[in-house]
């Protein structure tokens, strides 16, 4: 299902251009326009799931595969030597600015911890 005020879902339908990585039947990979590491992607599930919040029990496949997705593009994008991070924001508090459940994956440069 997709929402049709939702940016990722219009981009999903190619209805709105993205820099496309990957492509699959449950999820497609993108670059972030708004990069905050030198390797900034972004793992979307193609169902529309508002937040982690929002995932059920049934969408536990669907979140393995976005796991396995991001380590996937991770290593094509060349980041297993130096590391790489994932990351959820739910929540506007948590950073999350698009409400479509999505997985960042940055890396690229040292990244401290704690984030933010």
């Amino acid at each position: 299902m997709s929402e049709p005020n939702c940016l990722f879902c219009r981009m999903i339908t190619k209805e709105i251009p993205a820099d496309f990585i990957h492509e699959d039947d449950r999820a497609i990979v993108i670059r972030d326009i708004n990069p905050q590491a030198p390797t900034h992607l972004l793992v979307i599930p193609v169902e529309h799931l508002e937040s982690l919040d929002e995932a059920g029990k049934k969408h536990e496949p669907v979140l393995g595969h976005l796991l396995r997705v991001a380590a996937r593009v991770a290593n094509d994008e060349g980041l297993a030597e130096s590391g790489y991070r994932t990351v959820i924001n739910t929540g506007a508090g948590a950073g999350q600015s698009v409400f479509h459940l999505h997985v960042h994956v940055l890396g690229g440069r040292p990244l401290n911890w704690p984030p933010g």
